[in-house]
């Protein structure tokens, strides 16, 4: 088995059977090139609802389904995937990523087996009105939380400071391959022997700052995160965690709370200094 594609997904069948017609798209196009057998999908589902059951079931029924009755967590979900996985790349997604044309997750998986020196790659993520939606990112700092969560994010000082943060300042990050400290976890291509090296995603995370981790420990392990603009996907990138009254954010919104609380536990296991693998 070549490539594992572990497709993360939480009550919205809808979105995951459009993002599944694409991946499977891109799929019949890469068995014709590489053979048959060459490609496994894994749904990792969440509080497994049944009109996800009943989709599944008419129009992917030979794809492995792996349910769970609650809300588990991401990195819960994504483990029980990549466990289940046999390739020997694993390709991690979320079900609202759409791979509009086949041949850009194909570019990715050959620029990460041309290179073994790079631990993980992502894609370069966009938006549906086709502008760039930031996923490769500079270290948090406790700075870097509050600016986003308050007004002083709004201020020049912190607009800049943010921009810092989301690679605003990198010229070449869209041109070109580049190293950057950490990838957001919505569309990952690693290598299976890495992740059984580094380690999965820390399940201590229940939802936000895994994939900070995750990357953190690859290039602590010597492995390059790379971002990969080259390819490029689509990808809905709801931000539930925003809200209009930042203040109060951590008060009247739950996933704002978890945010927090995943920032809170990845300071304490790392510390607060922020180290530079990136450009």
């Amino acid at each position: 088995m070549d490539i594992s594609v572990v497709v993360t997904h939480y009550r919205s069948p809808e979105i995951l059977q459009m993002g599944l017609a694409y991946l499977y798209a891109w799929k019949t196009q890469y068995e014709q090139e590489r053979g048959v057998g060459t490609v496994e999908v894994i749904v990792s589902d969440s509080a497994t609802i049944a009109a996800t059951g009943a989709m599944m079931e008419e129009y992917y029924p030979h794809t492995t389904l792996l349910t769970e009755p609650k809300n588990i967590g991401y990195g819960k979900l994504v483990n029980r995937g990549v466990a289940h996985a046999k390739g020997e790349l694993i390709f991690i997604m979320n079900a609202d990523i759409v791979i509009a044309h086949p041949e850009e997750l194909t570019k990715l998986i050959d620029y990460v087996r041309e290179h073994e020196e790079i631990g993980i790659a992502g894609p370069q993520l966009m938006n549906f009105d086709n502008s760039h939606q930031p996923s490769a990112f500079r270290y948090y700092t406790p700075l870097t939380i509050i600016l986003r969560r308050t007004f002083l994010g709004k201020t020049p000082w912190g607009k800049n400071k943010i921009a810092t943060f989301t690679m605003k300042d990198c010229e070449k990050l869209r041109k070109e391959p580049t190293p950057v400290d950490w990838l957001m976890g919505s569309a990952l291509l690693t290598r299976k022997k890495y992740l059984d090296r580094v380690g999965v995603f820390d399940e201590r995370f229940f939802m936000y700052m895994e994939d900070v981790d995750l990357c953190r420990r690859f290039w602590e392990a010597n492995l390059k995160v790379m971002y990969y603009p080259l390819a490029s996907m689509y990808h809905f990138h709801g931000k539930a965690s925003r809200s209009r009254y930042p203040f109060l954010a951590p008060l009247l919104n739950k996933y704002a709370r978890i945010h927090l609380a995943s920032g809170y536990k990845y300071f304490r296991k790392h510390g607060i200094r922020q180290p530079k693998y990136g450009i």
